[in-house]
């Protein structure tokens, strides 16, 4: 059997397309493989939104190259893919760079991927056009057994591409006007999902809280309507959702946060900045106290809600004033868990030309102390769990004899002794230790289980 080797960079969404990739080639007669080593197809399926991560993939091309020589010396012929943003952004770019690469093909093609190897087999071939169709329509559904093999827990894209056009964002450009895919066709899939055990479904997007798809009759749902659905699916028990745009947090997604029990305590909803000036700068259509008030919104429906969110520093223009308005806002939130990144120009974006560009050192300086405040947020939130009684989904085994590993509804890390469970039991867990990047806790006892909710 032929083995293919897929590494995804960046997103969910990537995770989920490399997926649906290696279902693809399994049809083709190709089995998934760790590494590299002794593949016949590898395929790297590839992330734009910064220069950094772009960088990382013509560094790994190098090194395949390589491969590529050895193993042809030994009679192996080796083909390498490039999927995704850097592909769809430089296709010609990296058939330039790297003539080793066979193919090069966007993430909205990909499903064309069996006849676009028969073209490659004779010639070199880039395909990044943005077709009309649905490619998902065209994707084999995965078999139960790949479906096992990737666990519990499982993404499931309903909407790609995004129509904000945030002044450093290159999504517009790579993924295409948004879309949303029908209802019936995403719940096909999550209830394929269901029947082969998992139990813990994000619903992905590059601005998911814009989902409208079309639902029974052709009437159009939003995402709360759809989430509904989801959670009437026998198995489900953990609903989630990635990533958002505050302009878009409807008021019946906020209501679904209340009312809907499947529906996880946790939302990421990316705010970028805490400066108006700067926002308005990156067009992102919101100010900080309008943040601030949706939070306040959700958390009134939702009081044991945590909240993630995006940071953006250096900016071009951002000065120290502004700076200073981000850690404030971060404080004021008090965010369980945040990502934070310096601004890279992104060629083809609003904000690539703009003046003012922020010396390295700033923004290397700026982003050290927005981290540092992040993390004491987050270790403040993970250390207030200890003592609290809280529902573990168990993923994996642990290092440990012994030990397995599982999720809060918040998204921490948790282990635990045990050796009456099973992966896929749900467990109310006594938290007993917070370490630098999981809980350690214990079985709780039947008198301290909490009657109602998630958590004690």
């Amino acid at each position: 059997m032929k083995k293919v080797h897929i590494k995804s960079f960046g997103c969910q969404m990537n995770v989920y397309d490399g997926q649906r990739m290696a279902d693809i080639l399994s049809e083709q007669g190709y089995e998934e493989t760790a590494t590299p080593e002794g593949a016949d197809l590898i395929l790297l399926n590839t992330c734009h939104i910064r220069d950094r991560a772009v960088q990382k993939v013509y560094t790994e091309l190098g090194k395949l190259r390589d491969l590529k020589v050895a193993q042809k010396a030994n009679g192996q012929h080796t083909k390498i893919v490039v999927a995704g943003c850097v592909a769809q952004a430089e296709g010609a770019e990296i058939q330039r760079r790297q003539p080793a690469v066979d193919l090069v093909v966007g993430p909205q093609a990909y499903h064309r991927l069996p006849a676009l190897l028969a073209e490659a087999a004779s010639r070199r071939t880039v395909d990044t056009d943005l077709p009309i169709d649905d490619k998902f329509g065209h994707l084999p559904a995965p078999t139960p057994k790949a479906i096992r093999q990737r666990g519990i827990s499982a993404f499931v894209t309903v909407q790609e591409g995004c129509d904000k056009f945030c002044a450093f964002c290159v999504v517009p450009y790579t993924r295409g006007a948004e879309f949303s895919r029908p209802v019936a066709q995403i719940m096909t899939e999550i209830e394929r999902l269901a029947a082969s055990g998992v139990q813990d479904v994000t619903l992905i997007g590059q601005n998911v809280n814009a989902y409208h798809g079309e639902g029974p009759g052709g009437a159009v749902w939003g995402l709360a309507r759809l989430m509904q659905r989801v959670a009437e699916v026998p198995g489900i028990g953990r609903i989630r959702y990635t990533t958002s745009h505050p302009r878009d947090m409807a008021d019946d997604l906020i209501a679904a946060h209340r009312d809907l029990p499947q529906l996880m305590p946790f939302l990421h909803l990316p705010v970028q900045a805490g400066s108006d000036r700067i926002l308005a700068a990156m067009n992102r259509k919101h100010t900080a106290d309008e943040y601030r008030r949706l939070i306040e919104r959700i958390r009134a429906a939702r009081p044991d809600i945590a909240l993630s969110s995006d940071f953006i520093v250096g900016f071009p223009g951002e000065s120290d004033s502004d700076f200073e308005d981000t850690l404030r806002l971060v404080d004021e939130i008090g965010f369980a868990s945040s990502y934070s990144f310096k601004y890279s120009p992104r060629p083809g974006t609003p904000a690539a030309d703009l003046g003012e560009q922020v010396a390295p050192e700033v923004m290397s300086e700026r982003l050290l102390r927005l981290q540092e405040r992040i993390e004491h947020h987050r270790q403040a939130f993970n250390h207030a769990m200890v003592g609290r009684t809280v529902e573990v989904l168990l993923e994996r085994v642990g290092r440990h004899p012994r030990q397995l590993a599982g999720k809060t509804p918040y998204l921490q890390a948790v282990q635990i002794e045990t050796e009456s469970n099973q992966i896929g039991d749900k467990v109310q867990v006594v938290i007993e230790r917070a370490g630098s990047n999981s809980l350690f806790g214990r079985k709780a006892g039947p008198d301290e289980v909490p009657r109602k909710g998630l958590a004690a």
